[in-house]
């Protein structure tokens, strides 16, 4: 598949990485010849220097034998600009990066594809969300919504006290088969090893299980795992940028008190009008006797989303000797996504990942409609659309020569999630999420073609 990304800064890049690594054809524009000349000494792509909005820098990139342009520059204007152009001159699908979350809620009123614009993402928005979803989702470290709730895939880390230690993944259906919940991945203690899970396969402590669920299955699950349980309700965000901003707008709407601590003080008393019913404070969040003064031993979340990815952890770990029960810290840096259990904050979300699962299932085979990669596991999730000319279709799943390393986790059917046995038929239309290793997924999509 031929690719065009516009904007080599962290988002651009990382997707340019990301896509690189599955030999896709990638060209990457940008007018900052530093941030080129690194892409183009790391990955195996094609740069062009020059400003998106570019006629001429478009049809260098041959734009008009595009399948997909990705428009992810830090300005919004410029990518709905290039965006527009790009499906003029030729470009099958166009996605633009916007800052403005009213953009997304208006986006079918305003009629964005009329102008050329395919799909609108905002990182932010989508961290935003994420950590709503968390909140609710409290004795959980990861989270991900299919289909508005239909499935729900979580994770947890399984202390002794679970009721299925010790059992293998057949014995604990056997044990609890009125359940709605199945495990799909897999990930042993202390190390960075994914498994997808077969029969045979035992439960261990200190494993990190990734579930899926259908409705009333996170519910059950909380049960099994042996956690106490503990409402989120008092809520404590470190940073008041858009991030910050947008998810108190949204937490505040919901069943949560929010205190918002900003540093910068005409930032903090903006904050201050537009969000009502948050409580406001000016102050610098690593300060400590500033975090006790703010009470916040008495906080059930603590949620750190500054521009800086050191003070976001470190306050985190501040938030957790203080007994806060559930600490979300935003990170720009991969690379401590391998250190978030063992330093003990809950869960790291990252803007430029949470961007790339939104963009990523555009360039998957067969009609892909949701994907996410599991934090710190080797391992992706996509939602397969069953078409009448499909493999799958009107198959047994027991009948179906399915790699090992990939399982169906769950079917969304008529807007019913279900956990399908192996006697589950699949049907057309049906909604179909599969888990996955990267090195089988050429042989998953063939399923779905």
């Amino acid at each position: 598949m031929k690719i065009i990304i516009a904007g080599a800064g962290e988002v651009g890049f990382h997707l340019a990485k990301l896509l690189s690594y599955e030999s896709q054809e990638i060209t990457l524009i940008d007018s900052d010849k530093e941030s080129l000349t690194y892409a183009n000494n790391h990955l195996d792509i094609r740069v062009i220097k020059g400003d998106a909005t570019s006629i001429a820098v478009l049809k260098d990139a041959r734009i008009n034998t595009a399948e997909l342009f990705i428009a992810v520059t830090s300005s919004e204007t410029t990518n709905i600009t290039a965006s527009v152009l790009a499906k003029q001159l030729g470009a099958k699908r166009t996605i633009a990066r916007i800052s403005n979350a009213e953009f997304i809620d208006q986006k079918e009123e305003v009629g964005f594809s009329k102008f050329g614009i395919d799909e609108l993402i905002s990182p932010e928005s989508l961290a935003a969300s994420e950590i709503e979803l968390l909140l609710n989702q409290y004795a959980f470290n990861d989270s991900y919504e299919f289909e508005d709730g239909a499935l729900t895939m979580l994770s947890l880390r399984l202390s002794r006290t679970a009721a299925f230690v010790d059992k293998t993944v057949k014995e604990a259906a056997e044990a609890f088969s009125e359940l709605h919940f199945v495990p799909i991945a897999i990930q042993r203690f202390g190390t960075q090893y994914t498994i997808i899970p077969r029969g045979d396969t035992q439960f261990k402590e200190g494993d990190k299980v990734v579930f899926i669920t259908s409705k009333g299955g996170d519910q059950e699950l909380f049960e099994l795992s042996g956690k106490v349980k503990t409402e989120v309700k008092n809520v404590m965000i470190l940073g008041g940028g858009k991030i910050g901003f947008q998810t108190t707008k949204s937490l505040c709407v919901g069943k949560f008190k929010v205190k918002l601590i900003e540093k910068d003080k005409k930032t903090a008393f903006d904050l201050a009008d537009e969000l009502p019913n948050a409580l406001i404070i000016n102050g610098d969040g690593r300060n400590v006797e500033l975090l006790e003064e703010e009470n916040i031993d008495s906080m059930d979340a603590f949620i750190s989303v500054t521009g800086n990815s050191e003070t976001n952890i470190m306050s985190c770990l501040v938030a957790k000797s203080r007994g806060v029960k559930k600490t979300i810290a935003l990170v720009e840096n991969m690379d401590y996504f391998q250190l978030s259990q063992s330093i003990g904050i809950d869960t790291l979300i990252n803007k430029k990942l949470l961007a790339a699962n939104n963009i990523f299932r555009y360039i998957r085979k067969g009609e892909v409609v949701a994907m996410t990669k599991l934090n710190n596991m080797n391992a992706e999730m996509l939602e397969f659309v069953v078409n009448s000319n499909s493999k799958i279709c009107n198959k047994l799943i027991k009948d179906l020569d399915f790699p090992r390393a990939a399982i169906i986790g769950g079917v969304i059917r008529h807007g019913e999630g279900l956990i399908p046995l192996g006697s589950f038929k699949i049907s057309e239309g049906d909604r179909v999420v599969v888990c996955f290793l990267p090195r089988v997924i050429a042989e998953v999509e063939k399923f779905f073609y």
